[in-house]
């Protein structure tokens, strides 16, 4: 059965740890503002559930998926590559392919530090459209947002244009100490559901569909 909100889900496959957490928000945040909805992994706890399990129901939940595959690297500590972030965009791509007829309607963006960084070990996904957020909040804010803009055009929304957007994402982070106050949380001890849940409360006071704003 697909998802009531299968068509505005989107997938966010990146780095769980604190060096890339700005960026993991700065994704977020443009997600909603696009008026879409962020899913992740992170989203549920579950003993009980095998990891992939709950990682293969979010993806079958979601039309669309951000999958940034900029840390395959060496690991400082243990001299070996993560591979954990190729792994999901091989499901969320055998989805597509193998799936359901909604499944085969599956769109993703591809993220990496530099272009054509990922031809140096993952040359399979030659041909595909990778994108660049230069490991910078603001450029992962304005990629996600043309991104979007372009699989929602027949939609007939029109949504503020990419540096708009990073501006409202900073000003956004500015606000966030107070919103962490008035609802009791800690700006250091958010999880997944405070972030979208304070996401969701800023826009309510700063929409851009009823402001005056102009788009760039």
């Amino acid at each position: 059965m697909v998802a009531t909100t299968y068509n505005i889900n989107v997938f966010v496959n990146c780095p769980l740890d604190d060096s890339y957490l700005h960026l993991m928000e700065a994704l977020i945040f443009a997600i909603h503002d696009c008026g879409f909805i962020a899913r992740s992994a992170l989203e549920a706890e579950d003993s009980s559930e095998v990891r992939i399990d709950k990682i293969a129901k979010i993806i079958k939940d979601c039309r669309y998926g951000i999958h940034d595959i900029s840390r395959t690297e060496l690991g400082a500590e243990t001299g070996l590559p993560r591979f954990n972030m190729p792994l999901e965009l091989g499901f969320f791509l055998g989805a597509r392919r193998f799936g359901s007829k909604a499944d085969k309607t599956k769109a993703c963006l591809i993220l990496d530090s530099d272009r054509f960084r990922y031809q140096r070990f993952c040359s399979d996904i030659a041909g595909q459209d990778i994108q660049s957020h230069d490991v910078n909040p603001e450029t992962a804010v304005r990629v996600v947002r043309n991104w979007l803009r372009n699989n929602s055009y027949s939609s007939g929304v029109t949504i503020p244009g990419g540096s708009a957007m990073a501006d409202r994402f900073g000003l956004f982070q500015e606000d966030l100490p107070l919103l962490c106050r008035e609802l009791r949380l800690e700006r250091n001890e958010l999880i997944f559901n405070d972030y979208t849940t304070l996401i969701a409360e800023w826009l309510k006071e700063n929409n851009w569909w009823d402001s005056d704003e102009e788009s760039v």
